[in-house]
């Protein structure tokens, strides 16, 4: 983003997740209004995990999208089998929450432009749609 109005807003969007978790009219209403900046800058991947992050907010009163997984993907058989293993225990003890997922979200937003937060940012965008019925 290249407009310093919707990085602050972002910033302050940010900051605020951190304090007080997902407010949701709050947070709604600033991810609308950080949506019309983008839309300006004509950032299309943004403007959209944007609008289906604050519908899938208002919906649901929270944020329920896992953080998208980081495999290796050129793992064999046997070490994936190995990674879910280690995978499982490591998720029975600490749970992500959907506040968690959001400020990663976010923080994918904020250097959109990196090819791997990019691709993570789709993920998100095909777990909203899938979330909310819709094709992708």
């Amino acid at each position: 983003m290249e407009n310093l109005k919707a990085q602050k807003l972002l910033n302050k969007i940010q900051k605020d997740l951190m304090r007080n978790g997902i407010i949701t009219n709050t947070i709604v209403e600033e991810l609308k209004d950080l949506r019309a900046l983008v839309v300006e800058e004509q950032i299309p991947l943004l403007a959209k995990a944007l609008r289906l992050t604050y519908e899938h907010i208002a919906e649901n009163d929270d944020f329920l999208i896992a953080i998208p997984d980081d495999d290796p993907i050129t793992e064999t058989d046997e070490e994936a089998e190995e990674d879910v293993e280690e995978t499982e225990v490591v998720n029975d003890s600490e749970e992500i929450t959907g506040k968690e997922s959001l400020e990663y979200l976010l923080s994918l937003m904020a250097d959109h432009s990196n090819k791997l937060n990019e691709m993570e940012l789709r993920e998100y965008v095909k777990a909203l749609k899938e979330e909310a019925g819709e094709d992708y």
